[in-house]
């Protein structure tokens, strides 16, 4: 699986539409095996999704992100974990171990109720992954 995230300052980016480094981490058995940081060169929502998907991402862990955006990712089949905040190595280190929904990762301002949409929409694009995989087959 390739890990994604948009960084500033060793930090997750704060919004992933403006951020041009991305941190990209090669995971195999639960383990980080390669990491690398880009410099993405596409402004323009539709074409930053085409750079990750030609990149060959699997899952995005961002700050906030645009709807068209976030979209246009979801479209391209990347999985998008978004209103992330925090030390990208400590963020990393959750996300190896499941424990990325901790409270402690969310946007500061990003009240209960959204947090508790931001995970219907991680279950949903699971789902969708599972159905996506299950007809390509």
């Amino acid at each position: 699986m390739k890990l994604s995230i948009p960084y500033w300052q060793n930090r997750i980016s704060p919004v992933f539409d403006v951020s041009n480094s991305l941190c990209l981490i090669e995971i195999d058995s639960g383990r980080e095996v390669k990491r690398e940081n880009i410099v993405l060169t596409r402004p323009d929502p539709f074409g930053r999704a085409q750079e990750l998907s030609n990149l060959g991402i699997d899952v995005l862990l961002c700050g906030a992100v645009s709807q068209v955006l976030e979209t246009a990712l979801i479209c391209s089949g990347i999985r998008v974990i978004s209103f992330i905040c925090g030390d990208m190595e400590e963020v990393i280190c959750a996300f190896l171990h499941g424990q990325i929904s901790d409270k402690r990762f969310l946007m500061p301002g990003c009240c209960e109720k959204h947090h508790r949409k931001c995970s219907h929409n991680i279950n949903r694009q699971r789902k969708h992954d599972k159905n996506h995989h299950a007809h390509r087959g």
